[in-house]
């Protein structure tokens, strides 16, 4: 397994961008790519511009579109007939895990899609009547359901932590809606059955935050202290990650949405079989459960400083059946890797793509 430096460690020939590439850049950043640019020449992986994460702070306006159970917000990027990235973040983050990824993509004539997930930022339940579930397979569903909203027949998938494990599912469930998928820390599709298993101690300790949300105290306690919380869980998981208050404060503000804190109770809860899903998603937790195969072309990639649960690469390589490679980034890269490391993310994007 190779490791992969980050962009501040790139010499110098990489690092060549030239200025009609800039130029469309920059109008990326600002949501101005449109199909006038469509048929500009995309760019190799090794011919994205040198980036330092941290660079770009915002998106373009966001958008808002009624899909399945909710109105999503997303933000989008890059030509409307480029090729389709679907971006899907964790928690506790948010989509400014992919604020400098996006414009990457849109400057190598993607048409880059990174939704609010259930529960954060400006995504909205259509009914009070829905229930709050967090279970995932009622994540991964939703990921369809904006495809279809977009009229995306088929996508390149990639995510991290949460965003990992629906697009391991959209892409072991529904392969033809997913052209390619790059997925941090690998296979992580579960079951409740396999969450009731004790594990060693140690492995048991870094899951502390699950153990509490399974109490009244612990909900009580993320509600009052989400933003802390989550801070916490970001230096964890991220140890060698110098990032500032404004970087987090930027996340931290999607965490105030009405159904965040449901959200990510019943996803914890569920997984040990303290809640239950809703009874029309048991055939799909089934076929989950019995941890499909990958079919689709997959780079899976790990921070050499991931602070989180995760699991080996090792342990999960089986798990990919066709064309696959994994990426180790290096540079004490942590949990959030698209923000931490967002040329090599969208590198893999482009690559596993162009199979």
């Amino acid at each position: 397994m190779d490791a992969i430096k980050t962009s501040e460690d790139i010499d110098h020939q990489r690092r060549r961008f030239f200025g009609a590439t800039a130029m469309t850049f920059a109008a990326a950043q600002l949501g101005m790519i449109g199909s006038a640019n469509a048929q500009a020449v995309k760019a190799s992986a090794k011919e994205l511009p040198a980036i330092k994460p941290g660079t770009y702070t915002s998106f373009a306006p966001l958008k808002q579109i009624d899909a399945g159970a909710l109105n999503v917000g997303y933000a989008e990027a890059g030509p409307a007939d480029g090729p389709p990235v679907i971006l899907l973040h964790g928690w506790p983050y948010d989509i400014y895990s992919f604020v400098d990824v996006a414009p990457l993509l849109a400057s190598a004539g993607y048409r880059v899609i990174v939704p609010y997930v259930r529960g954060y930022g400006t995504t909205r339940f259509l009914s009070s009547d829905t229930p709050r579930n967090g279970q995932q397979a009622v994540v991964a569903v939703d990921v369809i359901n904006l495809m279809d909203a977009l009229k995306i027949q088929k996508a390149t998938i990639g995510g991290f932590d949460w965003g990992a494990r629906s697009a391991d599912i959209v892409a072991a469930i529904w392969p033809e809606r997913c052209k390619a998928l790059v997925s941090v820390s690998g296979y992580l599709i579960g079951s409740q059955a396999a969450g009731k298993m004790a594990l060693p101690p140690q492995a048991e300790l870094q899951w502390w935050y699950q153990y509490y949300f399974a109490t009244d105290r612990g909900r009580d306690g993320y509600d009052k202290y989400r933003h802390d919380f989550s801070k916490l869980i970001w230096k964890i998981a991220s140890p060698k990650w110098d990032f500032d208050d404004a970087t987090f404060d930027r996340t931290a503000a999607s965490f105030d949405n009405p159904d965040h804190v449901a959200i990510v109770i019943h996803n914890y809860r569920w997984r040990l079989g303290l809640a239950d899903g809703e009874a029309k998603y048991d055939d799909l937790e089934k076929r989950l459960a019995a941890a499909p195969v990958i079919t689709v072309p997959t780079i899976t990639m790990e921070g050499d400083a991931n602070g989180a649960p995760h699991p080996e690469p090792s342990a999960y390589a089986n798990k990919f059946s066709g064309k696959y490679a994994h990426r180790t980034i290096a540079g004490g890269i942590g949990h959030n890797l698209p923000q931490e490391a967002p040329r090599a993310f969208a590198e893999a994007i482009i690559d596993v793509g162009e199979v």
